[in-house]
């Protein structure tokens, strides 16, 4: 009876709050260091992908190099060297060519 006792006055000791607030502290940090970002990086490719104009030099998520020939609503015409064009999706562009991976790093400096 006394384990009972005890369980029944630590409950009403306002414990209740605080068990209600720690899970609302993990969710609010998931959603600002994960969720957000990743919401953030993906408009930003779709902004990119939706920029891509003819004649734009780019790279695809395969590492192939090429030229923008033709910019269709789903897919890209890259020709790639002397008259050879792939047909790719749009969402296979990474980057344009000449652009580092991680935008953040530092350029080399001239001697």
């Amino acid at each position: 009876m006394t384990f009972l006792t005890l369980l029944l006055q630590a409950a009403a000791t306002g414990g209740g709050l605080m068990q209600l607030i720690f899970p609302v502290a993990i969710g609010l940090v998931l959603y600002f260091f994960m969720i957000r970002p990743q919401q953030r990086k993906t408009t930003e490719a779709k902004a990119f992908r939706e920029s891509l104009v003819k004649g734009t030099r780019v790279v695809t998520i395969g590492g192939l190099h090429g030229l923008l020939v033709e910019v269709g609503p789903e897919t890209v015409l890259l020709e790639v060297e002397r008259g050879q064009r792939l047909r790719f999706d749009r969402t296979a562009i990474a980057r344009v060519a000449g652009t580092s991976a991680a935008p953040d790093s530092p350029a080399p400096a001239a001697s």
